[in-house]
């Protein structure tokens, strides 16, 4: 057996051990790590609000609004996050710095020292890090992004003041279940009674509602207690009848569109609403809204990294998130747009590319750097073989067969996962 890192180990080596020493990746369950938190002091974060934000798409997108807007309103504000794209730094963030290696190494060392003999899983480490880390900085407000459900992920350790649900479709079906209505209910088990639950979705699953009704968390929902319209140059924002705010009916104009979807900054919006309470309808919380809404980007997420051509990145692994996307590339209709696209193998692949096959002029499939790949050859397989595609083993292989095939005014969109954007990221675009 390998030793245990140190405090004077890198973060590579502390990773990599972590990595191993748990039977599983995903061992779901809030036993261990609520045991380990407790030892820590870390199974609440007291003088610190928390908002803990659960979702089949669009968590990430809604904390990075949330983060933006209250950051602009003078909060200090800690976002946890997963996956990282880059760097596992990414996944702790701090007054939008990412916690360092060394900040890291000490949350390590300091968890393992308490827990004793119980072991715990790569993502129970990492949370646990991040509430270390965020309880030592004594922040205004910390985001937890939900990793995998809800209800038996490590973040609902805390005891969120406010939760969030921002989408709810068919994933992880061998961890959530096969029907939205069991995904629905995993997602509800981040909700508090008698606390505030603020819910994206308008087509919402009969089992969210009941489990919030039957333990009293207050429902903020679109479409209910708040909603929003766009126009073509700005956006507005509407709060309904809640009897539980003391904000009455209320509504905000000329708002800036966002480069993040929609529909997760009024969410986000819904959000900062509960938190501001009557400050909300001040003129300065308006140009906290406007700044964060209009400087809010992400990672991966509608990514642009290059104008001529016009080369966008973005996360969609799932079809929910595909549908999004589809939608978003109607804005290059009459463009011809190639797509370069590696996916896990324990997504639904073939609707993916379905939703977006009709807006695709020629494919480039690769498989990707690590076990769950789907292969090439998969993928092609999944297409109606009208349109050019091809198979590769690699992203930059991908890449550098598209690339002199595409003029100034086409677009690209680099998808599929996590693992094709980051694999991307890391070429040389010259």
């Amino acid at each position: 057996m390998t030793p245990v890192p140190n405090a004077q180990s890198g973060l590579n080596d502390w990773l990599n051990h972590l990595m191993a020493i748990h039977p599983t990746e995903i061992d779901m369950g809030l036993g261990r790590v609520a045991a380990v938190a407790k030892v820590m002091g870390l199974d609440s974060l007291e003088g610190t609000k928390v908002v803990t934000v659960a979702g089949t798409n669009g968590k990430g997108t809604t904390c990075a609004m949330i983060e933006a807007i209250m950051r602009k309103a003078g909060q200090r504000v800690g976002v946890y996050s997963s996956p990282h794209m880059l760097k596992y730094n990414e996944r702790v963030r701090i007054d939008g710095v990412d916690a360092s290696d060394e900040a890291l190494i000490e949350a390590f060392c300091a968890i393992d020292a308490a827990r004793g003999d119980i072991s715990l899983t790569f993502f129970e480490y990492a949370t646990l890090a991040g509430l270390y880390l965020f309880k030592q900085a004594k922040l205004d407000l910390v985001l937890l992004e939900v990793g995998l459900g809800g209800r038996l992920d490590a973040t609902n350790i805390i005891d969120a003041d406010i939760a969030v649900i921002t989408a709810i479709d068919i994933d992880h079906q061998e961890y959530l279940g096969d029907t939205r209505e069991l995904v629905g209910r995993e997602k509800a088990g981040i909700m508090r009674a008698g606390r505030p639950v603020v819910i994206g979705d308008p087509d919402l699953p009969a089992s969210v509602v009941e489990y919030a009704e039957s333990i009293g968390a207050k429902m903020v929902r679109v479409n209910h207690e708040f909603s929003y319209q766009a126009s073509e140059t700005d956006w507005r924002f509407e709060l309904g009848d809640m009897p539980q705010s003391s904000v009455p009916q209320f509504s905000l104009s000329g708002l800036p569109l966002p480069t993040l979807p929609l529909a997760n900054a009024a969410t986000a919006l819904a959000v900062v609403q509960q938190l501001l309470a009557e400050q909300f309808v001040t003129q300065a919380a308006r140009t906290s809204i406007d700044a964060g809404l209009s400087g809010a980007k992400l990672t991966g997420r509608l990514e642009v990294v290059s104008e001529q051509p016009k080369i966008i990145l973005d996360v969609a692994h799932n079809p929910h998130a595909a549908a999004y996307l589809a939608q978003r590339l109607e804005a290059y209709k009459g463009k011809r747009i190639f797509a370069l696209c590696g996916m896990l193998k324990d997504k639904d692949c073939r609707a993916v590319l379905g939703l977006l096959e009709d807006q695709i002029h020629a494919w480039y499939l690769t498989d990707l750097n690590c076990e769950r790949s789907a292969k090439a050859k998969d993928l092609l397989s999944y297409l109606s073989g009208d349109k050019a595609a091809y198979g590769f083993a690699s992203v930059e292989q991908a890449y550098q067969a598209l690339k002199p095939e595409i003029g100034q005014s086409d677009v690209v969109i680099v998808f599929g996962s996590f693992y094709t954007v980051a694999e991307f990221k890391q070429l040389d675009l010259s």
